[in-house]
């Protein structure tokens, strides 16, 4: 991902160094010679190739919905399987041509029909109503799709439809938590490892927050469930970071962004909701607690083993967030705050200790994104403790005052105990 603005980049500084005699130009040609080619990428052709096929699939999808109920049983699952023979065979055939996008779409448009063809199936031969075990059976093939063919589109397509039969279990069977899900997953995160690829790590990611969510959806109960996927998404994610193997690594990254962006967007909403409402420690269940605060020890192992200070802030702020996710400093369960007085000075003030770890956290690491999550979720926090509705405005703009004056008093004392950056 962003190969070419990084070749770009490098062309650029490579030219500025020669130029600067900082290299020979024997070490410059070097340098270009060590890269690999680059894949082609989607050019305007390619796009409208892609919106043609879509075309011509949306049409025979249309043709042949309009006369499904006059077409004989045997023809329509002729037409099904041909459908999918169809998209498997042209996808092979843009592989051969040397046009990977194509191809990939082609598989993924393939893994679509399979899953069609399985709801329409059963439709017509009357089969059971399980709807979950039929949106597993579109995951497993689509997943298998992807392991032969190395399409990350069927990839998408499989993570989807085990996140969709993941959400059912958990909604139909109280199947809490779905636990099947998680070797599926790992499967699809071991195909995300075998090819190395930044898109299949992000669906990855995504999947796995969306795991956590159907818990959290499900009822009435602790909606910061998500709160202890995120944080145990980061401290993995930083531990990974440590792996000797490239891929490993690169998986962790991608796996502590989305941790910390969870983690953020999950302190901003406690900051909403701890003003609110309180969900006593009871309402969260063990298994999601012991997993949040797995994420922080995992955190706090990733420095140890790393030795790096950038993870044990991460998991500073993992630990704020879980205090006021798992309603430990809130009054009474689900009674408003009868008044400003009572407003929870101590949430407010965990959330932005969180959010300042995770910038630091992502400073000393060099991880943007993490700085990145952290001053989101730290403008999040500011801006509601400021605009809130209830509660007293002379308190608040004391308390934001407070705080700015020891985050100010912190940075001295951080200036003066870091070491100074070197100066040209």
């Amino acid at each position: 991902m962003f190969e070419r603005a990084y070749r770009q980049r490098l062309e650029a500084d490579v030219a500025r160094w020669q130029a600067q005699g900082v290299i020979t130009p024997a070490i410059s040609e070097a340098i270009r010679n060590s890269l690999p080619p680059l894949t082609a990428g989607i050019n305007i052709p390619v796009v409208v190739g892609i919106v043609g096929g879509l075309l011509i699939a949306a049409a025979f999808l249309a043709f042949v919905a309009s006369n499904w109920t006059e077409i004989a049983r045997v023809l329509r699952f002729a037409i099904l399987l041909a459908g999918i023979a169809a998209a498997y065979g042209v996808g092979a055939g843009f592989a051969r041509a040397g046009r990977p996008v194509l191809a990939d779409l082609a598989a993924s448009v393939g893994a679509i029909i399979f899953g069609a063809a399985i709801a329409l199936v059963g439709q017509m031969y009357h089969l059971g109503d399980d709807f979950a075990a039929g949106l597993l059976l579109w995951a497993a093939g689509a997943l298998a799709t992807a392991a032969l063919t190395g399409s990350r589109g069927a990839l998408a397509v499989a993570l989807v439809a085990g996140s969709l039969w993941s959400g059912a279990r958990v909604f139909d069977t109280a199947d809490v938590p779905h636990l099947p899900f998680v070797p599926f997953w790992m499967l699809a995160a071991v195909l995300a490892l075998a090819w190395n690829s930044r898109v299949a790590a992000h669906l990855v990611a995504v999947a796995a927050l969306a795991w956590w969510c159907a818990p959290a959806a499900r009822g009435p109960e602790n909606p910061f469930i998500i709160a202890d996927g995120a944080a145990l998404l980061l401290g993995g994610g930083l531990l990974l970071g440590n792996a000797p193997s490239n891929p490993l690594r690169s998986l962790g990254v991608t796996l502590s962004t989305y941790g910390a962006f969870g983690t953020a967007v999950l302190a901003a909403l406690a900051g909403v909701l701890s003003s609110e409402f309180r969900f006593p420690p009871e309402a969260s269940p063990a298994w999601a607690v012991g997993s949040g605060f797995a994420g922080m020890i995992l955190a706090f192992v990733a420095a140890a083993v790393g030795r790096r200070a950038g993870p044990i802030f991460a998991g500073i702020a993992i630990a704020c967030v879980l205090v006021v996710a798992v309603g430990w400093v809130q009054p009474v369960a689900g009674e408003p705050w009868p008044a400003a007085a009572d407003e929870p000075w101590l949430a407010y003030a965990l959330e932005l200790v969180a959010m300042l770890c995770l910038v630091i956290s992502g400073t000393l690491d060099g991880a943007r994104a993490r700085a990145v999550a952290g001053w989101l979720g730290l403008a999040a926090v500011i801006a509601y403790v400021t605009w809130a509705v209830k509660g007293s405005l002379l308190r608040r703009s004391t308390f934001l005052a407070t705080a700015g004056a020891v985050a100010i008093a912190l940075a001295i004392v951080l200036g003066r105990v870091l070491p100074k950056e070197s100066r040209p």
